[in-house]
């Protein structure tokens, strides 16, 4: 049996136990998830979405893959710019997180072009060169092999195809950093246990983000997986980023 590590939040545990402690995290949080993710982020969030989807340059007939979906953020903003010659594919590893989604969005009378796929980001059960475009929004640092996921992304976008990475990071000056880590570690739980009745995954948020690897260590883990002209995006003094890099 390995005895490889790896980290959930500030604590390094078994391999093969993170997957299933992040599962439990979101199967807590998912029936909140919206309402704590407008505020934790005073709705930024939606300005953050609304950026990577115009940096992802979607059009019409095209098919996309929003993996680490959620409740369906991107993914609906997708299927319909893409219309009902295109596809968008939902995808998450966590059950209740997809259910969500897909009632969020079958809601919003979004049928046809989209699909909802239960899957691991390490081994996606894609064809190789099978999508116009990957996202994956808050998601990554929740992987725990996060290069083998790059790996996959790369090798199921189609060539000319780009994936965008929307993430946490780290804030670009110390007085943020401080200030940031405050709200991280005092307002985030007791939100977490005001609103979700939990404070214990929101704390496991908060460790994760810091867990993340930094702007410029993760765009080099998306040229090790293949992508070229890589680039990313500050926003919010480096709160978060947006990366982008392209099959070519």
């Amino acid at each position: 049996m390995s005895d490889e590590k790896t980290h959930f939040g500030y604590e390094e545990v078994p391999v093969g136990e993170k997957q299933d402690r992040v599962r439990a995290v979101f199967d807590s949080v998912a029936s909140r998830y919206d309402l704590m993710n407008d505020l934790m982020s005073l709705g930024i969030h939606r300005l953050w979405k609304r950026r990577t989807v115009e940096l992802a340059g979607v059009r019409r007939g095209q098919r996309v893959l929003d993996l680490a979906a959620g409740t369906g953020d991107l993914a609906e903003r997708f299927a319909r710019i893409v219309g009902a010659d295109g596809e968008v594919v939902m995808s998450d590893i966590n059950q209740a997180m997809l259910e969500q989604g897909r009632s969020r969005l079958v809601n919003a009378g979004l049928v046809g072009n989209l699909d909802y796929v239960l899957a691991n980001a390490e081994a996606l059960p894609f064809a190789t060169d099978s999508f116009d475009c990957i996202t994956i929004g808050f998601g990554l640092r929740n992987v725990t092999h996060k290069q083998l996921a790059l790996n996959e992304m790369y090798r199921v976008l189609r060539p000319g195809g780009r994936a965008l990475i929307l993430e946490f990071s780290h804030p670009t000056t110390k007085p943020l950093e401080k200030a940031y880590d405050a709200y991280s570690f005092t307002v985030l739980p007791t939100l977490g246990r005001l609103v979700a009745g939990d404070s214990a995954s929101y704390r496991y948020l908060a460790e994760s983000i810091r867990m993340h690897p930094d702007q410029e260590t993760l765009l080099g883990m998306m040229e090790q997986a293949g992508f070229e002209r890589g680039s990313y995006e500050n926003h919010t003094g480096g709160i978060v980023a947006i990366h982008r890099g392209y099959k070519l």
